[in-house]
């Protein structure tokens, strides 16, 4: 039986069966609860959809059938608290299995989902409630989020209901026991496809992050990215390394995989171990395996097992540069060539090195025929060949994934539409084969570990600290990370740059908010880089950092 994608969208390739033109189609009623999960479980109730475990020895395989069932009863008992078609709703669900039929359950009801990292601090939350007019949380079972989400809920007046799922908490209702009561089967309920459906919180270099819209033709922008880049397979088990709270998660642990007709593996953990993960790839016979470049540098860096990715047809990064050397390092291990692809939470994959396609180490591949993406100058003109630029898209008629907008800010939307023509953000060259090349980005964003960060949220915090003046943060190359965050300070008079203080400055970003944005270098100097008119010049800092090494 033909996978669902089929059914959405029309293909061509080269001789060598590259893609070279891809077409999504849908009806404007498109709902990827309807028209795939329960399609896939109408046709084969059996098939296997995802395939969870968890470092304690638990595991969870459920199939299409049961997903439709579980997602149709939640819904059911959402709507029964209050939760209601275009309610915002705010999913914390770290790698929990529940996700995969929760979010299904919010897309049939027509309410707009949106992920998030169990690691937001109170401040985090508040601030991502007060700016969506988020009216309920569904939260993993874990107290320290349960608190920070209890604390920011008496700050948000609209925020009206609270679930968890299998462990009580006071204020919490437990979703994996009241959808029990509930019935398998339900009425659709009518949407649109052109309707809000999923929003990410995305960094920003001067503001709190924005929130990224997406409609519901977005999941279908993402056969590509399974198909033709993670090269996902019919009743294949495909593995991305990525918290349900970030937009990898959409890129590869459920749209694209399940359009494809191939389960999606969930290997749940708190603390990121090497060896353990090739010990899931290898025992629950992964296919295909996509992760970020840190993850690949520390299992090359820890030892890859001979036998690890016996079962592993094929690899893919993105989220940051991947060096050359750890490609081939891991090729030489597992016989794998890692092939590096490009997006960002505002689009589905831009730029990869397709399936059945050349590949040149270190590229990040040329475009995915979905999309017209270009190398334009500071003009605005098209590059000349190896010529650096701005990765930017130029829309074209039956194009999906792209967002429709930031949340409630228009300044956002002003920054990266010019001229009807999407701006990245992100500098390349592209070579006379076509092949594009990644530079770095034209803002601040520090990309580390997979993270996209503002420093603007990490200054926020630091400059709270009663010794802290001044401060600028900025990314540091770092081999195993990418790049690291590191924040330059001038002090308040009377405190002396001792390392206690340093350790203090970052414990309390840490407890402020997420840990993951803390500064690993901080330096203290007497002033800052700035411009006449009194901007920081963050980047003199990075120019300063770069002689010094």
């Amino acid at each position: 039986m033909e996978p669902i994608y089929t059914d959405y969208s029309t293909a061509a390739f080269d001789a060598d069966g590259v893609l070279t033109e891809f077409t999504p189609h849908a009806p404007e009623n498109f709902n990827f609860a309807y028209d795939v999960v329960d399609r896939i479980a109408d046709r084969e109730p059996e098939k296997r959809a995802l395939v969870w475990c968890d470092t304690k020895g638990n595991e969870k395989i459920l199939s299409f059938g049961e997903i439709s069932s579980l997602s149709t009863q939640a819904a059911g008992y959402l709507a029964a608290n209050g939760v209601k078609k275009g309610d915002r709703v705010l999913v914390i669900m770290k790698r929990h299995y529940e996700y995969w039929y929760i979010l299904p359950a919010l897309h049939r009801m027509g309410a707009v989902v949106i992920p998030a990292s169990h690691m937001l601090k109170k401040k985090d939350i508040i601030y991502r409630i007060q700016s969506a007019d988020i009216s309920a949380i569904i939260s993993a079972d874990d107290d320290t989020l349960s608190e920070s989400i209890l604390a920011a809920k008496d700050s948000c007046p609209g925020l009206q209901q609270l679930f968890t799922v299998r462990k009580d908490h006071p204020g919490f209702l437990r979703l994996d026991l009241g959808l029990k009561e509930m019935p398998k089967t339900a009425e659709r309920i009518p949407t649109l496809a052109a309707d809000p459906f999923l929003m990410y919180f995305t960094s920003g270099t001067t503001s709190y992050p924005k929130a990224v819209v997406h409609n519901g033709y977005y999941p279908l922008g993402h056969i590509p990215t399974a198909k033709f880049w993670h090269n996902c397979q019919d009743n294949g088990l495909h593995l991305t390394v990525a918290d349900t709270g970030w937009a990898k998660a959409s890129w590869g642990k459920i749209y694209g995989q399940w359009f494809c007709g191939c389960a999606v593996m969930a290997y749940d953990y708190e603390h990121f171990d090497a060896a353990q993960l090739c010990s899931v790839i290898h025992k629950y016979n992964v296919t295909s395996f996509c992760a970020p470049p840190t993850v690949y540098r520390l299992m090359v860096k820890n030892g890859i097992p001979s036998d690890a990715f016996s079962c592993v047809r094929y690899a893919t990064t993105a989220g940051e540069a991947l060096n050359p050397e750890i490609t081939k390092r891991f090729q030489d291990i597992t016989g794998l060539l890692i092939h590096e692809g490009f997006g960002q939470s505002e689009t589905t994959l831009l730029l990869g090195n397709l399936v059945n396609a050349p590949v040149k180490i270190g590229s990040i591949g040329k475009p995915n025929p979905m999309y017209d993406v270009r190398i334009v100058d500071e003009d605005g003109n098209e590059a000349d060949t190896d010529e650096r630029g701005e990765i930017v898209v130029v829309p074209k008629p039956g194009q999906c994934g792209l967002c429709i907008g930031y949340l409630n800010s228009e300044e956002q939307d002003h920054r990266v539409w010019k001229n009807g023509v999407f701006h990245t953000g992100d500098i390349a060259t592209r070579d006379g084969d076509g092949f594009f090349w990644y530079i770095g980005r034209t803002d601040d964003i520090i990309k580390s570990s997979g993270y996209r960060i503002g420093p603007f949220e990490i200054e926020d915090v630091l400059i709270k600290h009663p010794s802290v003046a001044e401060c600028a943060v900025t990314g540091v190359p770092d081999e195993e990370r990418g790049f690291i965050v590191k924040a330059t300070i001038v002090l308040m008079p009377g405190y002396a740059g001792t390392p206690e203080l340093a350790q203090e400055l970052k414990d309390y970003v840490k407890t402020q908010t997420a840990p993951y944005k803390y500064p690993r270098l901080i330096e203290f100097v007497p002033e800052l880089p700035k411009t006449i008119s009194g901007k920081i010049q963050r980047a003199k800092l990075r120019e300063q950092d770069a002689e010094k090494n």
